[in-house]
């Protein structure tokens, strides 16, 4: 038998798709022409894209999801090797300048059916409810057009699909409904955040994940080898390629792998009217009655800006002039120490415990904004590059440094950036594989970013001596997810989309994905992004039964 490369060939063709829960399986899925025209056109297939192809096809509108990536099936694709698998990263060119240049790939960014959600860390948090009127309450940013009630339960529908893991009751926020499953056990590394916290006065708790602490079907629970952000490869990760994706197929949904899409069309009556794709060597035409971008905060706005055209010369959706504006990446920074015992934090998922206690907390700050804190584990591979890169060890001292490796703990913020339209997606004069203008991403960090990275690194140095450690140092300089740049507002003058997601300018074009973000908040994005998905799913079901879109 022989091994077809899902980096080579697409695998979703002749009327079916991998089975990922049998090795070398396959499930049927329908197909569609070029000619045909399908109700919606998908690009991405990530935590935006991936449920948004699910739940319309499961409301009965035909779909086609396009993602420029492979599409794996994790039980014989992954490997627990970091360096095997950066092919879960977009590692395409492009180009980062400003005071404070992004690092791009993994740790922001991927390329696979499933997106991002295939090598993401599985934290799985609500927005505190103010920030979803973060300028009104609070003084600071953009509000979102959207209510938090509502959201509330969409988050509770995500929850449920992904069977998160997390505490009995949560300490911060509204009443929730208990997670599905039962939380993971505490590791070493979570047991240092927890004494750090209690020692501090703060309070603590398991972190909801996204991966299974019991059995789903034919998906086993977690064993805690420790390669989460590598790619699961025994499906106990919840991504949307376990999860969304089969159910969009098994609801009619067909799902493109490794087809890029260059370039939205639209007729001239201003509407979208299809995507050019490249697959299989090859420029295509799908034509659709909706078209909805999914690229998530760097490829959704080249692509809407590698779409101008003679009616929208500035790019699609762009009459506010706020496409790529706004970007918001999230503070990622962390201190790490030496604990006397063994930690071996690298055991189990990387957070297994958090504190919100700084995004519910208003008192005690020269900051807007929050951040929470979690427990880390990292693989020895990234270890030694963090003590390369950000701590500045090499020779002897490095090799000193990873023999210690086993007593390291850590401690790490996903803490709020706020938007500016200074931080931006444009569009470099170099082209990439495909013949398409690569993004240009510029990104500087605000005094109040710095305040806020400042305030954290300062209290989580302090619990974590509380804790034990010793020899503590700072890692000042990490971002994480990447959000904004065609945000929801309620007047075109301000905003890309409506609160449904739905383009200003041209009615059957949508974006749904991290894009849309006003704010970013402190907790990691994928919730809320699933979230805003499953709804505007239902907000189109509801439009089509009045009669209110194009033509479907």
């Amino acid at each position: 038998m022989t091994y077809d490369d899902p980096l080579d060939s697409p695998r979703a063709t002749q009327g079916r798709a991998p089975d990922v829960f049998r090795p070398g399986g396959f499930v049927p899925m329908r197909q569609h022409r070029d000619s045909d025209l399908v109700d919606f056109v998908i690009v991405g297939t990530g935590a935006g894209g991936g449920t948004l192809a699910c739940r319309l096809a499961e409301h009965g509108f035909s779909v086609v999801a396009f993602d420029a990536g492979p599409y794996f099936r994790p039980l014989e694709d992954f490997a627990s090797d970091e360096s095997e698998q950066d092919k879960l990263y977009w590692t395409d060119d492009r180009i980062v300048d400003g005071a404070n240049p992004l690092q791009m790939g993994s740790n922001n960014s991927g390329k696979a059916v499933g997106g991002s959600t295939v090598h993401f860390a599985m934290v799985s948090l609500r927005f505190r409810p103010e920030w979803f009127k973060s300028r009104t309450l609070l003084g600071y940013g953009a509000d979102w057009p959207l209510d938090w009630r509502e959201m509330w339960d969409y988050y509770a529908e995500v929850e449920q699909a992904l069977k998160i893991s997390g505490p009995v009751t949560y300490p911060w926020g509204p009443k929730r409904p208990r997670y599905p499953y039962r939380a993971h056990p505490l590791n070493a590394a979570a047991r240092v955040l927890a004494k750090g916290c209690e020692a501090m006065g703060i309070g603590w708790t398991e972190t909801p994940l996204a991966t299974l602490s019991a059995p789903r079907g034919l998906a086993h629970p977690c064993v805690y080898r420790g390669f989460c952000v590598t790619g699961c490869s025994t499906n106990a990760k919840q991504s949307a390629l376990v999860t969304w994706i089969p159910r969009a197929i098994a609801a009619g949904a067909e799902i493109r792998d490794l087809a890029m899409v260059g370039r939205v069309e639209t007729g001239k009556d201003g509407l979208a009217t299809g995507v050019h794709y490249f697959r299989d060597g090859q420029w295509r035409f799908q034509r659709a009655r909706n078209v909805v971008v999914a690229g998530y905060a760097i490829e959704t706005p080249r692509l809407l800006l590698n779409s101008a055209n003679a009616m929208f010369p500035n790019g699609l959706a762009n009459s506010s002039g706020l496409v790529g504006k706004n970007l918001m990446a999230q503070s990622n920074q962390a201190v790490w120490g030496l604990m006397e015992d063994e930690v071996r934090s690298y055991k189990g998922p990387p957070s297994l415990a958090i504190t919100e206690h700084w995004n519910y907390a208003d008192r005690d700050k020269d900051f807007f904004g929050g951040y929470a804190y979690m427990s880390q584990g990292p693989l020895p591979q990234l270890w030694a590059n963090t003590q390369f890169s950000a701590h500045g060890l090499w020779g002897d001292p490095l090799v000193a440094a990873m023999k210690a490796y086993n007593h390291v703990a850590g401690l790490k913020i996903v803490g709020e950036m706020l938007p500016q339209e200074s931080n931006r997606v444009t569009l470099a004069d170099e082209v990439d594989q495909y013949g398409l203008r690569i993004p240009r991403i510029t990104y500087s960090w605000c005094d109040n970013d710095k305040r806020l990275i400042e305030h954290s690194l300062r209290f989580m140095s302090q619990a974590l001596q509380a804790a034990g450690a010793r020899d503590i140092w700072s890692q000042d300089d990490d971002t994480c997810h990447l959000n904004g740049t065609a945000r929801m507002g309620d007047d075109p003058r301000s905003s890309v989309v409506d609160a449904d997601c739905r383009s200003w300018d041209i009615p059957n074009l949508w974006i749904c994905d991290g894009s849309v973000f006003p704010t970013v908040g402190g907790v990691n994005p994928s919730l809320t992004i699933q979230a805003v998905a499953c709804r505007t799913a239902d907000r189109i079901r509801a439009m089509a039964r009045r009669k209110e879109l194009a033509a479907v």
